[in-house]
């Protein structure tokens, strides 16, 4: 195996969990500094109230765009496998 060859299936696998990661870190980010905000307005320092709403808001994320994700990484793991006799042949 080739250093390129290795460099860019290393970059698909970060590209792919770029993809799997982003919405649900991006949920969880969005989710944190509203209830940040909230809790700034109404001086309300709980911090088990901003896990339990970060908590639910990727939940909620898995459940939308759960299968999507997961038809993701199913489909570069079975583009990887195909790869392989290429890839060490």
């Amino acid at each position: 195996m080739s250093p390129e060859t290795a460099l860019t299936e290393l970059r698909a696998g970060l590209d792919l969990a770029l993809i799997v990661g982003g919405p649900l870190l991006f949920v969880v980010l969005v989710v944190g500094v509203g209830v940040g905000l909230v809790q700034a307005a109404t001086q309300i320092n709980e911090p088990t109230v901003a896990f339990i709403a970060k908590a639910v808001a990727m939940a909620v994320t898995l459940a939308a765009l759960g299968s999507m994700l997961l038809g993701a990484l199913v489909d570069f793991t079975v583009a990887l496998f195909q790869r392989i006799p290429a890839v060490v042949g």
